[in-house]
């Protein structure tokens, strides 16, 4: 039996099908679809947003329908655009009714459990550890070990929710800087309370925008992006330095030129990194770690589990 699991990220949706015994990766694809654009801060999600997605999900439905998938073999999760929206039912409504996909709403705390779950099959957690995934509509933080989540939060800061709060301009100028500072000292004041309490010393970045830093390293090391059967990753810390100088002081058109960057995230990874620096600064981050595992990962480890109940 095949499965499929869809994504609905604020920015991207993902399709990953898996031949369900033993979770065989058949097909995944991530296409941009921007549901959060234009209205995620009045908690809405504009037509043209709509129409965006739509067009995106009709070619995950011609996929599912070329892998001979049943409704019932579908598994699709929205996460903070979809959740937040005054208007989520009439979307999820719209979805059933052209294309025969359920979705189904997942808060801050499912999403943040699902992560932790593909996160822990790409990457070694070996101690205390602070795993960010940096959505466009929010952020999951979770601190865990090597045998459990110590503590989760999901935050709606994401990278489309600061982009229209504090990038007015491009170059982001020093003083929004400044005041998106301001603003993730006080949003995450119960992250600092929690790392006080378990004092992690790894931050393991979850997918999106740390791909893209990764994807960076490696152009620069080998001119060519990082081998595919590779999910985990480590990254040094100067190597972050380095490219926050270089991402947040240029313009558009210079981030875009940068190997490795691409056309999704040239706006979004100036706000991710000015979050990353926050928390490297302020939490006595030593060591870095990417996983390219992230929320529909642990969704599909998730959905085994419980067929083999």
């Amino acid at each position: 039996m095949k499965l499929a699991i869809i994504d609905l990220g604020t920015n991207t949706f993902h399709l990953l099908i898996v031949e369900s015994a033993g979770g065989t990766e058949l097909f995944k694809v991530s296409i941009p679809a921007k549901i959060g654009k234009g209205g995620i801060n009045q908690n809405v999600i504009t037509p043209e947003a709509i129409q965006r997605a739509m067009t995106v999900l009709r070619v995950f439905r011609e996929k599912i329908d070329e892998y001979g998938l049943e409704s019932d073999q579908v598994y699709a999760f929205g996460t903070s655009a979809i959740r937040n929206a005054e208007n989520k039912e009439e979307f999820i409504s719209l979805v059933k009714q052209e294309l025969d996909i359920d979705i189904t709403v997942i808060d801050g705390n499912e999403e943040a459990d699902l992560i932790y779950k593909g996160v822990s099959q790409a990457v070694n957690i070996s101690e205390n550890s602070l795993i960010i995934d940096i959505g466009g509509g929010s952020v999951e933080l979770i601190i865990c070990d090597e045998e459990k989540i110590l503590w989760k939060r999901s935050f709606e800061i994401g990278g489309q929710r600061l982009i229209e709060k504090f990038m007015k301009k491009d170059p982001i100028p020093q003083s929004d800087i400044s005041r998106l500072n301001d603003y993730l000292n006080e949003q995450l004041l119960p992250l600092a309370n929690a790392i006080h309490q378990y004092h992690p010393k790894v931050l393991i970045g979850s997918s999106g925008s740390f791909d893209t830093l990764n994807d960076m390293y490696y152009h620069q090391l080998t001119g060519n992006f990082p081998p595919a059967e590779t999910i985990g990753f480590d990254y040094p810390v100067q190597e972050f330095w380095k490219a926050y100088e270089s991402l947040v002081f240029s313009d558009r058109a210079t981030r875009m030129a940068i190997p490795g960057m691409i056309e999704l995230r040239v706006e979004m990874i100036v706000v991710a990194v000015c979050l990353i620096r926050f928390v490297i600064q302020n939490y006595g981050i030593e060591q870095i770690k990417i996983s390219n595992y992230a929320l529909k990962e642990g969704a599909l480890q998730s959905i085994l589990e419980n067929h083999a109940r």
